[in-house]
């Protein structure tokens, strides 16, 4: 799977790139054969934003987006909404609260 990076208007350390790559990589695990993911970074205005589009077979496009203090809580949020999506289509019971 092919991924992507942008960070606009910011500047996203290597650690926090990795991290994000992490993440997709996990939600791979999850979703069937993605086939690309775009991890964007956008700070406008002092928010901090993180979107990702999951590319998926037979043209299927996730896309979750989530807004925080700073990029690495955006990040979890936003992996959190994409797995929740991912979870949701392929039949999977969702995890709920322990």
């Amino acid at each position: 799977m092919r991924i992507i990076v942008t960070a606009r208007h910011c500047e996203i350390s290597d650690e926090l790139r990795e991290r994000a790559e992490t993440v997709v990589e996990k939600l791979s695990k999850a979703a069937h054969r993605p086939q690309r993911a775009e991890i964007i970074f956008d700070a406008d205005h002092g928010h901090k934003v993180v979107e990702i589009q999951l590319y998926l077979p037979r043209g299927q496009v996730k896309i979750a987006s989530a807004e925080a203090e700073d990029f690495r809580s955006a990040l979890d949020r936003v992996g959190a909404k994409l797995r929740n999506q991912l979870d949701k289509n392929s039949g999977r019971p969702v995890r709920g609260p322990a």
